[in-house]
C-alpha cells in the first residue's frame, strides 16, 4: 500500500528534481586547467596571428589532423573535450582574442543537449558566442558545424534536429555567420546515425568522420581566408 502511494509522488518529483539540477549554476572554472595549458603552450610556442581558429568541444579537441587536413591555411586548435558552447564564450578573451583569427570554426552544443539544455538555449548560446566574438573583431567570419548525429546519443536526435534548424535560421540572419551541415551526410538511408563515422564509443569520430568534415569545411574556409 505504501509503495502504491509513493510511486505517483515519485513520478511527480522526478521531473522537478531534474529541473532543479539543470538550474544549478554552471561551473566554467572546471576548464581553467585546460585554458591555462593553452596559454602555457602559447608562451612556449607563440601561434600565428590571422590563422583559422578551430574551437569547441571534444570533436574539435580530437581533430588532431586539422593542420594537415587544411595545409593551405594556418590553423590553431583550441578544442577542450567535454565543454559546452558557452564555455567557449566565457573563455573567449583568453582563447580567441589573443590570436586575432581570420576565421573561426566552432563545434559545440552536443554536450549541452546531453546535459539538458533546450534547442533554443543552445541557439541563444551560439548567438552569445557570435556577439562576444563580434565585440573582439566585428568582421571575422564564423562557421557553426552542425551538431552531429552520433550513435551514442540517438535518443537526442529530435533535439539535435531542432537545434540545428534554429542555429541555421539564426545564422541566415547574420552577416559573416555560416551553418555547415555535417548532420545530413552523417545519416544513413534510414535517417539514423551511421556507425561508419565513429570509434568504438559511438560518440567520437574516426578518421572517416573527419575526412567527411574536412570536405564540408574546406570550401567555406578557403573563401573565408581569402
Amino acid at each position: 500500500m505504501i509503495r502504491s502511494r509513493l510511486l505517483p509522488l515519485l513520478l511527480v518529483l522526478l521531473p522537478v528534481l531534474a529541473q532543479a539540477k539543470n538550474n544549478q549554476p554552471y561551473n566554467h572554472a572546471q576548464w581553467n586547467p585546460d585554458i591555462a595549458a593553452f596559454e602555457a603552450a602559447d608562451r612556449a610556442n607563440p601561434p600565428p596571428q590571422g590563422a583559422a581558429l578551430f574551437i569547441g568541444s571534444s570533436s574539435i579537441h580530437a581533430w588532431k589532423t586539422v593542420a594537415t587536413d587544411f595545409p593551405e591555411v594556418r590553423t590553431i586548435n583550441r578544442g577542450f573535450g567535454g565543454s559546452e558552447l558557452d564555455d567557449s564564450t566565457f573563455f573567449a578573451d583568453r582563447i580567441v582574442a589573443p590570436y586575432h583569427p581570420r576565421a573561426i570554426v566552432l563545434y559545440a552544443g552536443d554536450n549541452d543537449l546531453q546535459d539538458g539544455d533546450s534547442p533554443a538555449h543552445v541557439r541563444d548560446d551560439f548567438a552569445a558566442f557570435v556577439q562576444k566574438v563580434r565585440s573582439l573583431d566585428p568582421n571575422v567570419p564564423i562557421a557553426f558545424i552542425a551538431i552531429k548525429p552520433s550513435m551514442a546519443r540517438k535518443v537526442l536526435l529530435p533535439q539535435i534536429r531542432e537545434t540545428n534548424k534554429l542555429v541555421r535560421a539564426y545564422a541566415a540572419t547574420q552577416k559573416g555567420v555560416t551553418y555547415l551541415d555535417v548532420f545530413t551526410p552523417m545519416l544513413g538511408s534510414d535517417g539514423q546515425p551511421k556507425p561508419d563515422w565513429f570509434v568504438a564509443d559511438g560518440l567520437h569520430m574516426n578518421r572517416s568522420g573527419y575526412v567527411l568534415w574536412t570536405g564540408i569545411v574546406r570550401p567555406w574556409l578557403d573563401k573565408a581566408m581569402q
